[in-house]
């Protein structure tokens, strides 16, 4: 048996080739395997094989992919280049071989893996939820070039190519079929028998219909190119993701040239991994994947949860976990302020399941349950009410005699230090903190925050819980506004600042967004609730010397809260914002951006060096996936690595000679050099 593939033969003379990685819990295209692969590709050449299906061992999926880590190493374009082209040659040899090939595919299959699965005459998907198809590269700053992308277009209709290439999304079986990426979908039961009769059948291969396959052709791709490019421009800019755009030029110059499209892969991707985008992009991921690590090792399966608290941050808590298949019982003081979470609850649970009974099954996970009858059974109960110390002291003495010895108890509190509410506990290293962001559906990350007398087994709990119900864990230490709210915060109230100095809002935001921001700060604030915002800001202000904004206690007084009351720093219809034009000869100052960034780098730092998160790159994780900093960029601890550590010392420097003591620089800045 050779190591990571093993071929079993039945007595139709078909050959099953499993792939079983050794040393991973995922099958992974690396040097070695892809290695292992063509000398078993080659032995079956010369073989009387009358059908080959390729399969995976692994219960997780087929393939997640080529092996990253491979990325991150310092190759040269030569070197990426000629690697690139050993791979178009080993799957151009299963494509090649002298019988019909067919992929079984499970689970996920994706980047190289469903790069092997299009060089398959067939491709078979497991009928199943788990099942999940697609190409991420783009997330990565490139785009396929295991050969994928020219046969994507020989398969799929050449826009549906471009979508699932461009999109960094994956599809499900279903959508698979009905797109062409897969041949057939089976219950996991008929697999084998499935693939017996399609191999056995040898049907001509999926190609698109006439109709789709003149769009490749070169008269029409050219306009459909430029369509597609300036869609494109609407959601990434060119400068900061340039992977999209360079896929897209690909298809424009090679669209209906098998050769061309080979090569354009070895000539391009080669350029793009080695840019500092996708080497930043790569940072990023193998940060996410750390934080989809934590909590693996605590052994802890939480099935009930129980939600105190029925206003927006808890019922959209409660809606979630019941979508991920937790049994969720929600209390407040009366049903009646529970009917807006359930009406809440079923449009998420419309939005995101596929059918009625999906639907019903979600809407009967999630119970009202105002007298609190949930907490005695609940595997872990969240506290989600108003932001006022005593109350939570209250609360959690109680609970902490009603609930269960080994429930996790959890505050979402975005601001009450842990030691503060836990004074009222008689155990209360039982107590952590579970910070959603809002919208909960959107914002992947969670702060498990510890006190200084939480259990670390509870700080591993809490993290498993957040896995559990496919969030991003981050652990950080109970000091005032934890971290993103803490690093969000002083960017925030520096672009209040700016507009009390008469830089209008809409120049303040494109600043930010032109540096990589999701969304500017003034739009950001309104978004949030500038009541929120006033209220966390008053908060921090008695630990850290942020100054308030006369402008939003303005604001707040006035009732113009923002996004929820129709009116802030700009008026707001359908959820949208209406940005008021500027007069085309403002000059905006020149540092704009700097005084945004640099407000939020130099709290970074500070929390850096108090240890508010463990290391660096938890940082970073934090402040991407909590507040959307700029991905390409890397994060803020990594941005001023990337950026000379002198001379963003020096900048912040002159900030502060500038523009004053708001960016006197923390002392830790000093200490960055040893980290």
């Amino acid at each position: 048996m050779d190591r990571h593939w093993r071929i079993e033969w039945d007595q139709e003379q078909l050959a099953w080739l499993h792939f079983d990685m050794a040393e991973s819990s995922v099958n992974l295209l690396s040097l070695e395997t892809l290695e292992v692969l063509d000398s078993q590709l080659q032995s079956l050449q010369h073989s009387a094989a009358k059908g080959l299906v390729i399969l995976s061992d692994k219960p997780a999926g087929f393939m997640a992919g080529a092996d990253v880590k491979g990325f991150a190493l310092p190759s040269s374009e030569e070197q990426i280049k000629a690697h690139l082209q050993q791979v178009h040659a080993i799957l151009q040899r299963l494509e090649e071989l002298p019988f019909p090939t067919l992929a079984l595919i499970h689970g996920f299959c994706l980047g190289g893996g469903l790069e092997l699965a299009l060089a398959c005459d067939y491709r078979i998907a497991r009928d199943d939820p788990a099942t999940r198809l697609g190409f991420p590269e783009v997330r990565l700053g490139i785009f396929p070039g295991y050969g994928g992308t020219a046969r994507s277009f020989e398969t799929l209709a050449p826009l549906d190519a471009l979508r699932l290439m461009l999109s960094g999304r994956n599809i499900d079986a279903r959508r698979a079929l009905h797109i062409g990426l897969v041949d057939r979908i089976a219950a996991e039961r008929l697999e084998r028998i499935t693939a017996r009769h399609l191999l056995k059948e040898a049907p001509p291969k999926q190609r698109p219909k006439l109709s789709q396959r003149i769009l490749n052709s070169r008269p029409l791709r050219l306009p459909l190119a430029w369509m597609v490019e300036r869609q494109t421009a609407k959601r990434v800019r060119k400068a900061h993701y340039p992977a999209p755009f360079a896929l897209i030029d690909h298809w424009r110059h090679a669209g209906d040239q098998r050769a061309q499209l080979f090569e354009g892969e070895a000539q391009r991707v080669p350029r793009l991994l080695r840019s500092k985008t996708a080497q930043n992009l790569i940072h990023v991921f193998f940060l996410q994947e750390r934080l989809k690590s934590l909590g693996n090792d605590s052994g802890f399966k939480p099935q009930h949860l129980h939600v105190i608290g029925g206003g927006v941050m808890g019922g959209d808590i409660a809606a979630w976990c019941a979508l991920k298949g937790l049994r969720v019982s929600l209390q407040d003081r009366e049903a009646k302020y529970l009917s807006r979470a359930l009406a809440s609850a079923h449009q998420l649970f419309s939005k995101r399941l596929k059918s009625r009974r999906e639907v019903q099954a979600a809407m009967d996970r999630l119970m009202p349950d105002p007298k609190g009858n949930g907490i005695a059974h609940a595997d872990v109960i969240i506290e989600a009410v108003f932001e006022d110390t005593r109350v939570k002291q209250s609360l959690f003495r109680k609970l902490e005699a009603r609930a269960r010895p080994n429930a996790l108890l959890a505050s979402n509190t975005s601001s009450i230090p842990l030691e503060i509410i836990g004074v009222a506990m008689r155990r209360p290293e039982r107590l952590i903190g579970l910070h959603f962001f809002n919208p909960v559906a959107r914002m992947q990350l969670v702060e498990v925050v510890h006190g200084e007398q939480t259990a670390a087994e509870q700080i591993s709990r809490g993290a498993s819980f957040a896995r559990r119900i496919d969030k991003l864990p981050v652990p950080v230490k109970s000091y005032p506004g934890f971290l993103v709210n803490r690093v969000l915060m002083p960017y925030l109230l520096e672009a209040m600042e700016l507009l009390e100095e008469g830089v209008p809002g809409p120049v303040i935001d494109k600043a930010a967004v032109d540096f990589g921001m999701p969304v500017g700060p003034i739009e950001l604030a309104d978004r949030v609730g500038l009541d929120i915002c006033l209220a966390v800001a008053k908060e921090l202000s008695a630990h850290y010397p942020f100054k308030l904004p006369g402008q939003l206690e303005f604001m707040v007084r006035e009732s113009k809260l923002g996004l929820k009351s129709g009116e802030g720093f700009y008026r707001w219809e359908k959820k949208r914002p209406l940005k008021q034009r500027f007069d085309a000869f403002y000059h905006a100052p020149n540092d704009l951006a700097e005084r945004l960034i640099f407000r939020l780098l130099n709290e970074a730092v500070a929390c850096f060096r108090e240890g508010v998160v463990e290391d660096a790159d938890l940082l970073d994780a934090g402040i991407i996936f909590g507040t959307g900093f700029a991905p390409f960029r890397g994060g803020p601890m990594h941005y001023i690595k990337n950026g000379g550590l002198q001379q963003m010392r020096q900048r912040i420097q002159e900030l502060e000679r500038r523009h004053g003591e708001q960016f006197h620089p923390d002392s830790g800045w000093t200490n960055l050099g040893r980290v």
